[in-house]
């Protein structure tokens, strides 16, 4: 395929990108196509100036819609060679895909395609059932395969160290009125195209929960109805911190999710460990791992969440003039 990637198929593959997660559901990412290449950037207009400085959270969420992107276009017959952060006078350009040796996809990426539309965030409490060691085996080898690690945090004694951590850095954050105000602005009551709608935000966090939730005007809990007592916590860590490590991390990140979603499991991401510097090195250092965390997953068994908004595509699609 020597011509390039065209408009359509340009447009088949963002359908399933943009399924990605993101923080707050943002949907930080734009989609071009450019001298026959498929290029994937970071919106510099959907930001999180409070929650997410430094823009780790839209690349890690522009890996995850590039993961997307590279198992549509597989699955179409026409897998990409991706390079990453391509141009260094134009940092918001994470990746960019040009036309491998057309094939057949593997079984592997059928299935993970498959998972696509079945993956969501799931806020609510687990059921107790504990998570087979096949399938902890399995979200650890889709890790590795894009070059990243799971460290799964098994039995109570490591899931109340990292609970530790964990809270103390929802508690930095708390404090910070802008963080809050940011996250509210990005609850949505009624229906709209991005944001998280507040049947989607989980429960009210109680002062017994293990874990610290972000309140996005979840529902009150039924009486009774608490957290799994004892979750698979599950960190996702990358070989250093740069960009491109940042964009690595994403990829992994949704390649765990999409095979957590076959496997049959629920996951939710816990970033704000990840988010303050001091936390992130206290897990990192608890771990005993070299590398940096770069997300926190809940993982097990649960009621099938729901599909949260997105926007329309031609939102996120910048073509050429010519084509478009």
């Amino acid at each position: 395929m020597e011509s390039g990637y065209t408009v359509e198929q340009l447009r088949v593959a963002a359908t399933d990108a943009v399924r990605a997660p993101s923080l707050h559901n943002i949907q930080p990412w734009r989609f071009r196509l450019r001298d026959g290449g498929i290029e994937v950037l970071v919106d510099a207009a959907r930001r999180l100036p409070a929650t997410d400085p430094s823009g780790w959270g839209a690349r890690v969420a522009c890996g995850a819609a590039l993961f997307n992107l590279r198992l549509a276009l597989a699955v179409a017959g026409a897998p990409a060679t991706v390079r990453l952060r391509p141009y260094p006078s134009q940092p918001d350009v994470v990746a960019r895909l040009t036309p491998d040796l057309p094939r057949r996809p593997t079984p592997a990426e059928q299935i993970l395609y498959a998972a696509i539309p079945r993956r969501f965030s799931n806020r609510a409490p687990f059921w107790p059932d504990p998570v087979p060691a096949d399938a902890r085996w399995r979200l650890g080898e889709a890790a590795r395969a894009e070059f990243c690690w799971l460290e799964l945090l098994i039995g109570i004694s490591a899931v109340n160290a990292f609970a530790e951590i964990a809270h103390g850095a929802h508690r930095v954050l708390e404090r910070d009125p802008a963080y809050r105000a940011e996250r509210e602005a990005w609850v949505r009551a009624a229906h709209a195209p991005d944001g998280v709608p507040a049947a989607a935000g989980g429960p009210h966090a109680e002062p017994q929960d293990l874990l610290p939730s972000r309140s996005f005007g979840g529902r009150p809990r039924s009486p009774g109805r608490d957290f799994e007592p004892e979750p698979l916590v599950a960190v996702l860590g990358s070989a250093g911190n740069t960009a491109v490590d940042q964009v690595v991390a994403g990829q992994a990140l949704q390649r765990v999710l999409l095979t957590a979603t076959d496997a049959g499991l629920s996951a939710s991401m816990l970033s704000q460990p990840v988010e303050v510097p001091s936390a992130r090195e206290q897990l990192r250092m608890s771990l005993g791992r070299f590398g940096t965390p770069q997300m926190v997953l809940r993982i097990g068994y649960g009621q099938p969440g729901r599909p949260t908004p997105r926007r329309r595509l031609d939102e996120v699609l910048d073509l050429p003039v010519h084509q478009g």
